[in-house]
């Protein structure tokens, strides 16, 4: 089976790459270093592909910047594969969306709503933050030594189950919107960014920072973290820090 993979050399990208690879198949990259340019559709060829997974991300927190880049690059994907005859639209999204207002997470939005309005047989899956993002977050607030950490609940799973779980549903037809995929057990930020600072050998003093507004709300409520129905990995954060060089 041929796979494109849109963001093929992204954090989720290459274990999506190499778990295609390892199963027999064979992928193809879209991305600009193989010249294709999602958002404005230069080079963006799908003949003779069988599936697509979309695992493409911007780096930005403003609105109109996620869903230029977002609508851009679902609407040229979606062209092409009609062009092509590609039978499955595979995208991989974030688990609530819908009530955790960001940016961010409006271009998101914009890409389910193009992907479920078009022809191509679609497969959505949500799922939680990556083990990666507390490492992410460190690096946002502070000064110096001090760390500003939101307070937040979340359930971190492994890029590399994530991948899995796409390559399993590209292999299959499209089933619309999937249960949540998240990890094996719910983490609080901060205690997430303490530890990693430790298993790092860094310094620092990690301060809880409350994010006020609904942003905040979602951030402690619970928003973010996969409900009943969810499926589940395996590999828990500490796992994953115990696999890290210190």
């Amino acid at each position: 089976m041929r796979i494109a993979v849109a963001g093929g050399t992204g954090r989720v990208g290459r274990p999506v790459i190499d778990v295609i690879t390892e199963r027999g198949h064979d992928p193809v990259l879209l991305t600009r270093s193989a010249g294709v340019d999602l958002v404005t559709g230069q080079g963006l060829d799908l003949a003779g592909v069988d599936a697509v997974i979309d695992v493409t991300s911007v780096s930005t927190l403003n609105r109109a910047a996620s869903e230029g880049f977002f609508g851009a690059v679902a609407r040229n994907l979606l062209a092409a594969e009609q062009v092509a005859g590609v039978r499955h639209h595979l995208a991989l999204s974030i688990v609530g969306i819908d009530h955790a207002p960001s940016g961010y997470y409006h271009g998101k939005l914009l890409q389910e709503r193009l992907i479920e309005a078009g022809e191509v047989p679609w497969t959505i899956l949500r799922a939680t933050q990556f083990h990666e993002f507390a490492p992410q977050v460190l690096g946002q607030i502070g000064l110096g030594p001090v760390h500003l950490i939101p307070v937040m609940r979340n359930q971190p799973v492994a890029a590399r189950e994530v991948a899995q779980h796409l390559v399993d549903l590209a292999l299959k037809p499209a089933a619309g919107r999937v249960p949540d995929l998240g990890g094996p057990r719910e983490e609080r930020m901060v205690e997430m960014v303490r530890a990693y600072l430790k298993r790092t050998g860094r310094r620092g003093f990690v301060i809880p920072l409350p994010v006020p507004g609904a942003s905040g709300r979602a951030m402690r409520d619970g928003t973010l973290v996969a409900g009943p129905g969810a499926v589940h990995g395996t590999q828990t954060y500490a796992e994953w820090l115990a696999e890290l060089e210190g």
